[in-house]
């Protein structure tokens, strides 16, 4: 064989090559998950917010579709446990904040007793990533413990170290895939972290696989702290500032997706873990909201979900159906086309139709614990379980007492008390 026939042999070779390669392309939907740390729905403009400044967020609610009604627990732990594992906090057993801040050895089993969103994504190809917060072990005992929730990657904020806890904002300690990264008094955490989020998107982009993206933000978390742009202009902390701040990071991340030329193929997905952790009322065009982080009420419960669909479709939608933080995993899991283990013990109900059609299915209640407490809200009533505390929302942000003289909230707690008696306590 001549020389000019090998070569032709070897180059029809490659194109086959790699015709075959272009032929099996993942082009299932990316999936950025950006979690807010404290932030209640009141903090929005979108959500009729007073107080402070969300122009990218209320932007992205514009352009995407924005659940109106979206709770959960009011601490992180319990929050975080339910949206990775889509069981309610009674199911899953951890209705407090697991004190990882405080150098605690136990740590949630994701090997023996709990199965992710992220399992299921990273089992069919996926590549999974996770950073920011990780409230579920501490790092320093348990160092791979991210992989055993199922994310490969991560870049995550090490909070215990060495018998002490560490700092999140300026100089952070921050662990990227077990080794702890350099940092100096220049560096802000909240900036270093969107970096490791848009870089790993575009590596994952680039390998031409599709990935899940689960960024636990920093911000507007306490303590208060001067911001990049509050020492750039010489003004003082506060906690607008650092919503504000937060918002211009959800920004710049969105504005990543067409930058890398994914926004055809990407769902990018804004969710509050809880209310947020301020004393006194916040001002909205509804009235003043009363509660927050820690407390089992609308305040402490309601928060954001905003979700921007691929190619930008149904923009400006606003859907009222109630969500509950255990539906995420299910709604993932079908817009990837990802068939659920016929053993998952999830509570979750899938809210992906909404994002496609309307109406889609509804949801007759959500739920939320802390620290033994349960409840049950349908959107206009809520009953604890530990109190027995019912409670009328029908007139939201305000709630009071419920009368149950009141023929309408008889019927209610009736119905809630039933429900309450069949979800049953821990499964695992």
């Amino acid at each position: 064989m001549s020389t000019m026939s090998r070569f032709r042999l070897f180059f029809s070779i490659l194109l086959a090559v790699s015709a075959s390669h272009l032929s099996i392309a993942d082009d299932r939907p990316n999936f950025v998950l950006l979690f807010a740390d404290d932030l209640g729905a009141e903090t929005l403009g979108c959500y009729g917010g007073l107080e402070f400044e969300t122009p990218e967020l209320d932007r992205m609610a514009a352009e995407g579709v924005r659940f109106s009604r979206a709770y959960t627990s009011p601490v992180c732990t319990p929050s975080r446990m339910t949206l990775l594992t889509g069981q309610y906090t009674n199911r899953h057993g951890y209705d407090a904040v697991l004190p990882v801040h405080l150098g605690t050895r136990k740590m949630v089993d994701f090997k023996k007793r709990f199965r992710t969103i992220a399992h299921e994504l990273r089992e069919t190809g996926y590549e999974t990533s996770v950073a920011g917060k990780w409230q579920l072990a501490t790092l320093e005992f348990h160092p791979d413990h991210p992989r055993t929730a199922g994310f490969d990657d991560w870049c995550l904020w090490q909070i215990w170290q060495k018998g002490r806890k560490t700092i999140r904002y300026w100089k952070p300690c921050l662990n990227r895939n077990g080794e702890i990264i350099k940092s100096t008094e220049q560096d802000f955490g909240p900036d270093r972290l969107a970096d490791y989020v848009i870089d790993r998107m575009k590596s994952a982009n680039e390998a031409g696989k599709p990935f899940y993206m689960h960024h636990n933000m920093f911000l507007p978390h306490l303590p208060l702290v001067e911001t990049p742009d509050d020492r750039a202009a010489g003004r003082k902390k506060s906690l607008g500032n650092m919503i504000t701040y937060m918002d211009k990071l959800v920004g710049r991340i969105r504005s990543a997706v067409p930058e890398l030329g994914i926004e055809d193929n990407t769902y990018v997905i804004f969710i509050g873990d809880n209310g947020t952790d301020l004393n006194r009322p916040r001002q909205t065009k509804a009235g003043p909201v009363l509660g927050g982080k820690r407390d089992l009420d609308c305040g402490g419960m309601h928060v954001p979900l905003i979700v921007q669909c691929p190619r930008k479709a149904h923009a400006g939608k606003v859907v009222d159906r109630l969500v509950d933080l255990a539906d995420y995993y299910p709604t993932i899991a079908e817009l990837a086309d990802v068939s659920i283990r016929s053993d998952a013990a999830l509570d979750g109900q899938s809210f992906a139709d909404w994002l496609a059609s309307s109406p889609g299915t509804e949801r007759d209640f959500i739920t939320g614990g802390i620290k033994g407490d349960f409840c049950l809200f349908d959107g206009e009533w809520r009953l604890h379980r530990q109190s027995n505390q019912f409670v009328d929302c029908r007139n939201l942000p305000n709630e009071s007492p419920a009368d149950l003289s009141d023929p309408a909230a008889k019927t209610a707690y009736d119905r809630l008390s039933k429900l309450l008696e069949s979800i049953e306590p821990n499964r695992n």
